[in-house]
């Protein structure tokens, strides 16, 4: 196994459990401070909504991720260089998003966390 193949199982690790969280916070769970700006404890219900589907999409960026690098052999005819850079330019504009956020919480936790995450599938992007 090369470093990338590893890296690549991590992202998927860091993206599932994000997707946890995001779970979490569809079901009325209270660390809606940590996201999305974090105007609410607990979200309303269409940030609950959004949340389920943050959770899909996180699930599978990992996908991508792993097919990329030949972890999975599934979506034979998936375009994963494109979607790799997609995501990764995603995350990096997402880490600053979480940098500028009025939530100190959703600052000092999700800004390295996806500083992290940017970073890792910046190494998988150049590839």
């Amino acid at each position: 196994m090369d470093v990338v193949y590893i890296l690549s199982i991590v992202v998927a690790i860091m993206f599932g459990s994000i997707a946890v969280f995001q779970v979490l916070l569809s079901l009325g769970y209270p660390f809606g401070e940590f996201a999305m700006g974090g105007y609410y404890k607990v979200f309303p219900k269409h940030l609950r909504i959004a949340s389920v589907v943050n959770a899909i999409i996180l699930l599978l960026m990992g996908t991508v991720f792993l097919q990329h690098t030949g972890v999975i052999n599934v979506f034979h005819s998936l375009p994963t260089n494109l979607l790799v850079w997609i995501i990764t330019i995603f995350l990096g504009i997402n880490t600053i998003a979480n940098l500028i956020s009025r939530s100190k919480k959703e600052r000092m936790v999700m800004t390295p966390l996806s500083g992290i995450t940017f970073s890792l599938c910046l190494i998988i992007a150049l590839s």
